[in-house]
């Protein structure tokens, strides 16, 4: 039989990621990721439903999300799901905690745009920013165009 475990996320932090380190070094960060659904009811008026999500990222994906996101960032977060399971130690009573571990993270902020952290730019910052064409998406829906008659180069190798 085969299993599959795989979660993918797009929402937006519900706060500042907090960064851990262990005793043999390795980096866990925590946040937070508001889901939000919107629906009609019987009514026909449309609903918002908001999922908040606990996320652990461990390692270099981990530093990242600590370095480039803040509470309010948009992410796309692609993990997997893990019960975690103990006793309080309180009251005695068995607790549990569902929550994503992460494998990828995607920042959905451009520089400088709304929900981008404050004062980081993203990855985007170590671009080369000599020229702008390289480092600007092309427009949605933009239809690629042959180019102009005058600019074929005739001396293709096939």
């Amino acid at each position: 039989m085969a299993y599959l475990n795989k979660v993918f996320l797009i929402g937006n932090l519900t706060r500042d990621p907090e960064l851990r380190v262990t005793p043999k070094g390795t980096a866990i960060c925590q946040f937070g990721l508001a889901v939000n659904r919107q629906f009609k009811d019987e009514s026909g008026a449309t609903r918002d439903e908001t999922t908040f999500i606990d996320i652990e990222a461990w390692g270099k994906q981990g530093e990242l999300v600590a370095k480039y996101l803040a509470k309010g960032s948009p992410a796309m977060v692609e993990g997997r799901l893990k019960l975690d399971q103990w006793e309080d130690k309180q009251s005695g009573q068995k607790r549990s905690k569902l929550k994503v571990v992460l494998d990828n993270v995607q920042f959905l902020s451009t520089r400088g745009g709304a929900g981008a952290a404050p004062g980081a730019g993203g990855p985007t910052d170590e671009v080369d920013q000599t020229s702008p064409e390289r480092n600007s998406p092309p427009a949605r829906g933009a239809a690629s165009r042959p180019p102009a008659a005058g600019n074929i180069d005739e001396d293709v190798p096939f």
